[in-house]
This record gives structure tokens, C-alpha cells and sequence, in this order.
């Protein structure tokens, strides 16, 4: 198993959508990128500890390439909207990719590249950095789209990327139980 951390707006969106690929193992919802030790849900919202909302992916590379991981993750936010994704603004809603290791880091970087290069973005926000510390969200957060599909912030902003991966990444959904 290996480790992916993306930040890509509010954590329940991503976290969704994230679930529904084949390979995928878990996803947790959590913060990183951030300067205070264990931060709360509260705190990081506060935009006063530095930190993302993130989601950290467990997959298996057998399974599901950081590629396609990446692909999945650049097509269900906007990487081009600095601090900021749909109705949730702050540094805590900021695209970034956090690399568990030095492929990662080059990966990443050469698949942004890429994108731009290409003219699928233009003007690319997303920080690229090593992961430093990735700190576990509250346990209320956590599967929150699953526990929660009624909510209607869920349903307007969580809802559309889960269909999105369902829809585009079909060849890599998840098998349903």
C-alpha cells in the first residue's frame, strides 16, 4: 500500500469522490501544510494555523496508478482559484498536493506541468510540497458524504464530484459491495 495527501477544497467533497475508485483502500479526511501541532476542526477554519483540509488516500499502486490518482484529483476541483473552492473560502480551502516521498514530488510537479503545458489549465495554484505531518480530522468528519448523503451542502457540492469520477473514471470505479 502507498500513501497520497491532496487538498482540493472542503475535505467531505474530495474524501466522496476519492471512494469511489477501484484500489482505493481508505481515505481520511484530515489537515496538513500547517505550522500548529494537532490542530482542531475549529483552528484550522480560523485560517490561523496554516493548515489545508486534506485528504490522505491509501491505495494500492497494483491497482490504481498516483497518475490516475492525480488525473482524478486535478478534474474534481479547480487548481486555478487560489484559496478558494465554491462557496468555501480560506487558505484552509487550498489546492495542494502533499508527496510522501521524492517520485511523488517529481510526479506531481511533471503532471501539473503537463496540464499546463497542454492548455487544460491556465495558471495552476496548486502548492507542491513535501508532507510534513499529516494530522487525523475529527471523527464527525470522517466518511462524512456516506453518513451524511441528505445534507444539502453535500448534496450540491460533494454530490456533483462523486458523479464526475463516476461518470469520467467509470473504468476505475469501485465495485459496489
Amino acid at each position: 500500500m502507498e500513501r497520497a495527501t491532496f487538498g482540493g477544497g472542503c475535505f467531505w467533497c474530495i474524501e466522496a469522490a476519492f471512494e469511489e475508485l477501484e484500489g482505493v483502500e481508505s481515505v481520511t479526511s484530515g489537515y496538513a501544510g500547517g505550522h500548529t501541532e494537532d490542530p482542531g476542526y475549529r483552528e484550522v477554519c480560523s485560517g490561523q494555523t496554516g493548515h489545508a483540509e486534506v485528504v490522505q488516500i491509501e491505495y494500492d499502486p497494483d491497482q490504481i496508478a498516483y497518475e490516475d490518482l492525480l488525473e482524478v484529483f486535478f478534474t474534481i476541483h479547480d487548481p486555478t482559484t487560489k484559496d478558494r473552492q465554491g462557496p468555501d473560502v480560506g487558505s484552509q480551502y487550498r489546492s495542494a498536493i502533499y508527496a510522501h516521498s521524492d517520485a511523488q514530488l517529481e510526479t506531481a510537479e511533471a503532471f501539473a506541468a503537463e496540464l499546463e503545458r497542454e492548455g487544460v489549465y491556465d495558471g495552476i495554484v496548486t502548492e507542491i510540497e513535501p508532507l510534513d505531518t499529516f494530522y487525523e480530522a475529527e471523527e464527525y468528519h470522517q466518511n462524512y458524504f456516506e453518513k451524511n448523503p441528505n445534507d444539502a451542502y453535500c448534496r450540491m457540492h460533494a454530490a456533483p464530484k462523486v458523479e464526475k469520477v463516476r461518470e469520467k473514471f467509470a473504468e476505475n470505479a469501485a465495485a459496489d459491495d
